[in-house]
């Protein structure tokens, strides 16, 4: 299989590659300096170029709090850019995965959400992922949108990462711990990203590892599984204060994807034992 991955340099891109490479496909990576996903004329003259069977569109615009900011920036890079690629993958037959992210919910769910609810973004980020998924199906393309959550792994710093530079801070670190998730792994994402691709699915799927947790769980597993000196407290969103609101709960349903990939996703402790394992 021909594919070609957007944004090949990042947390989620990076592992896409490597997954699609570990299981003998012929992968293109493109990252940002080789291909501006918001120019259409270069994105349409790549993707003829490359004449990828599948698009793993994994550029986007991903600093939920910057998005508060720079609300235009962020449908630019989610919108605008999803449509370019959609557009020129039309032309071609190709098909393009999109992983898209739970905070395209508005987090009032009592249990968790199906790919089929509706979505309510709360904030700027959440917006312009609703709008690439948007645009996506309107652009004559075939289309898979993998919504996932809370993603850390190699390749860009995230949660994990400053829990982990946090060793030794003496002032201890407050977590928020009212808003719960699925903490997912690149490592387990993007295997199960390119098996759905060989499956041939269409449509939208969630996929994240298993379980749940707070943004203070997931931090004091991280301290306790790496065995470092860091003093945690819990705190409320209102009291953590972010410029973006946050869905309360966006935990996601991934029993369709489970049943195409023939297995459960790994339990997101266990996930995050492993890829402490491989970098610390």
């Amino acid at each position: 299989m021909r594919v070609v991955v957007t944004g090949a340099a990042g947390l989620l891109g990076n592992a896409v590659v490597r997954a699609a490479r570990e299981r003998e496909h012929d992968v293109c990576a493109l990252d940002r300096e080789a291909l501006d996903v918001t120019d259409p004329g270069a994105v349409e003259l790549r993707i003829r170029k490359e004449k990828p069977e599948v698009i793993v569109h994994c550029a986007a615009y991903t600093a939920v709090d910057g998005a508060e900011e720079e609300p235009d920036k962020a449908m630019r890079v989610n919108c605008d850019g999803t449509r370019n690629v959609a557009l020129a993958a039309a032309q071609i037959g190709a098909t393009v995965f999109n992983p898209s992210s739970d905070f395209v919910f508005d987090g009032r769910s009592e249990r968790p959400y199906r790919p089929d609810d509706q979505p309510m973004p709360v904030n700027a980020y959440g917006v312009s992922k609703l709008a690439g998924e948007q645009v996506l199906a309107l652009s004559g393309c075939d289309w898979a949108v993998v919504r996932t959550s809370w993603l850390y792994g190699s390749g860009g710093r995230d949660f994990v990462d400053v829990i982990l530079d946090a060793q030794g801070n003496s002032r201890g670190m407050a977590i928020v711990d009212d808003q719960v998730g699925c903490p997912t792994w690149t490592g387990s994402l993007a295997p199960g990203i390119i098996t759905l691709a060989e499956a041939g699915v269409r449509g939208t799927y969630h996929l994240c590892d298993g379980g749940s947790a707070t943004w203070f769980q997931l931090a004091s597993a991280v301290v306790e599984e790496a065995s470092i000196d860091v003093e945690l407290t819990p705190t409320t969103a209102q009291e953590w204060g972010a410029p973006a609101p946050r869905p309360p709960y966006s935990v996601l349903d991934c029993s369709e994807s489970e049943r195409i990939l023939g297995h459960a996703m790994p339990e997101w402790r266990a996930s995050l034992v492993t890829y402490l394992s491989e970098t610390l």
